[in-house]
């Protein structure tokens, strides 16, 4: 792949141009890069603020209309709901369950349950329930046939 980079004299006239046979994952992650870079959320703790980097977060989980957000070893509260955090973390971020949504850069392995569900295991040892629902989708994302 041949890569071009032309120096234009303000931001307003910043652009990038991806020309591909197919969109593959590679063209997709090099998109969500250029269009959401290293991005976060502003959540807080204890009523503190902070600004929390999406590749942080393991997911996001609904409960008793309150948005919460797990990192590696911190919970915090988002005012965001989780359709509209869907729609701001980005192509590695996917729905397991009504409930919750998971980050894919996060998840060691998956395995199959009873009632065909599945389990997915994070990186934090943390294991999270895949709804039938949303089964599909998970292996098509993963590339799992």
């Amino acid at each position: 792949m041949r890569v071009r980079l032309e120096q234009v004299e303000s931001e307003e006239q910043e652009s990038a141009l991806i020309r591909a046979t197919e969109k593959t994952t590679d063209i997709l992650n090099a998109i969500d890069l250029l269009e959401n870079g290293s991005g976060g959320i502003t959540v807080t703790k204890d009523r503190s603020t902070y600004f929390c980097k999406l590749t942080q977060i393991y997911y996001a989980e609904s409960v008793d209309k309150h948005t919460y957000i797990y990192t590696k070893g911190n919970c915090y509260e988002s005012r965001d709901r989780l359709y509209e955090l869907e729609e701001k973390l980005g192509i590695y971020y996917v729905r397991i369950s009504k409930s919750m949504i998971v980050n894919l850069r996060k998840v060691r392995n998956v395995s199959a349950e009873p009632g065909g569900r599945m389990v997915a295991v994070l990186l934090n040892d943390e294991r999270v329930i895949i709804s039938r629902s949303y089964v599909k989708e998970i292996k098509r994302r993963l590339g799992i046939q």
